[in-house]
């Protein structure tokens, strides 16, 4: 009879998979032996896989290069990531190495921006796209920056005024790109997205503002959807509107020739995970095409920002099961040496769903459980899996510890949890570590952050450390 960890998950998905695999009864990750880490590094353990980021901007551009030659597309692709995803210097570094381009949400962006550049990481032909709500730090940053001479920052204008403030901080010719106000799902709690200028509105702001400005240059009509790019009617429809007011525009236009699609493409939430990139990729262009050409414009060169999409599967991070709670005859509950609200925000605050497979006893028996933080929170829990309403992990033993691991957690999670800040219930950040490959393609790691110490959240907190 097959009652091993490793028999129900090889009988309920395709496994193994192309990043997951089993040797000797441990997980493999990226060919990576995440107990050979646990052992090195301890646990709980955040790492982050910096090739996979690499490997996804190339996969995508890979992907748009294929559809637009198949299609004859006569416009450019441009990779831009999104850098809210991850702030971070390692992940910026990784990604830059694929000639992609930036986009912003906030003032301190465009510091991150001016230090690449000062490092030679970025250089004046980058776009940097500004995206987000723009008021006095914000504007005055972009304005430096532009003023600098870097002629390809473009700031997307959300609002009726911010093209104005803007203004009034610079003589420079500026590049500007104008956000459309999407039509939210229909189970959303308002209509209209907070961001951006509505459909509607979009052409007769242009010919009041913009038209008669020497000053200003319209280069981009920026479409975003909250969801993502899903194959639904939604999605088709909000791309369709906007490929029409992006005809509209073009024809009083001529600057105009840069649509951008936005976020995102989702990433593997689960092992039965089933996403054709290649074909919507392809149906977008293709839509594109033929408004296009039926409207007799010529196609816009495209823009895409992906955050989670380029960083999300490159992070994970590692548990160790300490001991399990039997609270009723049908109740197991796994206490981790962690807190899911801390490390994992995202699962507590909107029930998000990560890729969760143990690291060891994998051809050991299984049991149905519940996995509990160790907060005084009664939210700081994780109870289901995105394919099953189920958690089931090999057999807790007191004498033969269960580590767990979450994978794909590589996009927010850290700035949402406040890294090296303070965390609920003063549970500690975990320990940091990168993983890279040589030019030998031979496995490396360093440490980029020891777990938080008690005298750093004291002083945080106003206490004298003694």
């Amino acid at each position: 009879m097959n009652t091993k960890y490793k028999d129900l998950i090889e009988q309920t998905f395709d496994f193994p998979q192309e990043e997951f695999q089993t040797k000797d009864n441990n997980l493999l990750f990226h060919d990576i032996d995440m107990m050979q880490l646990v052992e090195e590094y301890g646990t709980p353990l955040k790492f982050t896989y910096l090739p996979k980021i690499s490997e996804n901007i190339n996969r995508a551009k890979g992907w748009f290069k294929k559809a637009m030659s198949k299609l004859n597309y006569e416009g450019e692709y441009h990779y831009s990531y999104c850098t809210k995803s991850s702030h971070f210097r390692y992940v910026l570094e990784e990604a830059l190495k694929n000639n992609i381009h930036i986009e912003t949400s906030s003032a301190f962006d465009i510091d991150i921006v001016k230090s690449l550049k000062k490092e030679g990481k970025l250089d004046n032909d980058s776009y940097v796209l500004c995206n987000g709500f723009k008021r006095d730090q914000y504007i005055a940053n972009i304005v430096s920056l532009i003023d600098s001479g870097h002629t390809n920052c473009i700031p997307i204008i959300d609002n009726y005024e911010e093209l104005n403030l803007i203004l009034e901080e610079t003589k420079s010719k500026i590049k500007v790109g104008i956000r459309i106000a999407s039509e939210e799902e229909p189970k959303f709690e308002f209509y209209t997205s907070r961001l951006g200028i509505g459909y509607k509105n979009i052409v007769s702001f242009y010919e009041r503002e913009i038209a008669n400005n020497p000053q200003v240059e319209l280069k981009m009509l920026h479409f975003f959807i909250n969801t993502g790019i899903k194959d639904n009617a939604y999605y088709w429809n909000e791309l369709l509107k906007c490929i029409s007011v992006y005809i509209k525009l073009k024809k009083i236009c001529p600057t105009l020739n840069s649509l951008n699609i936005g976020g995102g493409f989702p990433i593997k939430n689960s092992l039965a995970f089933d996403y054709d990139y290649e074909y919507m990729i392809e149906e977008i262009i293709n839509q594109i095409k033929i408004a296009c050409n039926e409207a007799q414009v010529d196609v816009p060169d495209i823009f895409t920002e992906f955050g989670t999409f380029t960083v999300g599967e490159a992070g994970g991070a590692i548990y160790e099961v300490l001991y399990q709670k039997k609270q009723n005859d049908r109740e197991k509950w796994n206490m981790i040496n962690s807190s899911f609200i801390t490390t994992l925000p995202d699962s507590w605050a909107i029930n998000k769903r990560f890729i969760m497979l143990p690291i060891n006893k994998w051809n050991e028996n299984y049991e149905r459980v519940l996995l509990g933080g160790l907060t005084c929170d009664s939210d700081d829990y994780y109870n289901s899996e995105q394919h099953i309403n189920a958690i089931y992990l090999p057999v807790y033993e007191k004498d033969k510890p269960l580590y767990i691991g979450f994978f794909n957690t590589g996009a927010y999670q850290e700035t949402i949890g406040g890294f090296g800040g303070l965390q609920h219930c003063l549970i500690p950040h975990p320990k940091h570590i990168l993983i890279d490959r040589d030019e030998n393609w031979e496995i490396t790691t360093r440490l980029f952050k020891e777990q938080q110490k008690s005298s750093e959240l004291l002083s945080i907190l106003g206490y004298e450390n003694e």
